[in-house]
């Protein structure tokens, strides 16, 4: 499937994504779409020359991690299982890397230690 046939909510939000890491406003971004966008989202990545990881996710979707070369290469030590079994530290840098609010970030990460018990 070509990324033009994409619903028009999956494209806008991969050309947002791609507009907002090159203006700067982000140093990477998560695209989740389903896996017959997998390709085409790729293609149009690497026609821009971004870095980019993909993880598949089960139920035919995959995660699409993308942005500055440091961020991906933290991605690609960082994302090895499924984001729900990551640990309250992994998943707070992750947080951070996508650039959610730190404060929010600090809250969930609080949260996360305290529902384990750690």
């Amino acid at each position: 499937m070509k990324l033009t046939q994409a619903t028009p909510a999956e494209l806008k939000v991969l050309l947002n994504h791609i507009y907002e890491l090159k203006k700067g406003v982000r140093s990477m971004a998560l695209y989740t779409t389903r896996a017959s966008l997998c390709r085409p989202a790729v293609e149009r990545l690497e026609q821009q020359g971004i870095r980019y990881a993909v993880q598949r996710v089960g139920s035919g979707r995959v995660n699409i991690y993308f942005g500055r070369p440091e961020c991906i290469d933290a991605i690609a030590l960082l994302v090895r299982r499924p984001l729900n079994l990551l640990t309250p530290e992994e998943d707070f840098i992750l947080g951070a890397l996508l650039g959610y609010d730190i404060c929010g970030q600090c809250r969930r990460y609080c949260e996360r230690k305290t529902r384990l018990g750690a």
